[in-house]
């Protein structure tokens, strides 16, 4: 029996964190970061709504890197009601400052798979004389299985004759 999330107007801590696949120890986090704010029926925890709207908020900022600080500020801006003007401007503005951020990050990690595909070859050079014939768009691409046989025949070359390997 599928439970219809959609038309319900409160959720139970399980219900949210399979929705969002979240545990309920992140949920508890979130609360004591003003970030949801469920209601309590004796212990259990009573999600509104606006909880599930916020949380599925949480999640998109954690997934494009925001911190809970950034994220909750941008929220708290729904609560201004000036017809979340002020919220959609900030809103944008943070946006396109964490594309700047994230467009300098991908910089800096194409420098460093750059520079370690160079330090490969250097050491592949120097154990055997020659570049590898391995290409970081094999390893990309799936090959990684043909990437960990060459080191188990390293290995195995390293060896002493007779040794087991473990």
């Amino acid at each position: 029996m599928k439970i219809d999330l959609i038309n319900q107007e409160s959720f139970s801590i399980s219900e949210l964190s399979a929705t969002f696949n979240l545990t309920s120890r992140a949920l508890r986090f979130y609360e004591t970061k003003k970030l949801i704010e469920p209601t309590r029926v004796g212990s259990r925890r009573i999600y509104s709504k606006r909880d599930k709207a916020r949380l599925a908020l949480v999640v998109q900022g954690k997934n494009v890197g925001f911190s809970l600080d950034e994220i909750k500020e941008m929220l708290d801006l729904y609560d201004i009601r000036d017809g979340q003007e002020t919220q959609m401007k900030i809103s944008s503005i943070k946006f396109r400052a964490q594309i700047v951020k994230l467009v300098e990050q991908k910089a800096q990690i194409e420098m460093a798979i750059a520079e370690l595909t160079k330090l490969c070859d250097q050491v592949d050079v120097v154990v055997s004389g020659q570049p590898s014939d391995m290409k970081i768009t094999e390893i990309l691409n799936g090959k990684k299985v043909t990437l960990n046989a060459k080191i188990d025949a390293l290995n195995t070359k390293s060896q002493p004759a007779g040794a087991e390997t473990h």
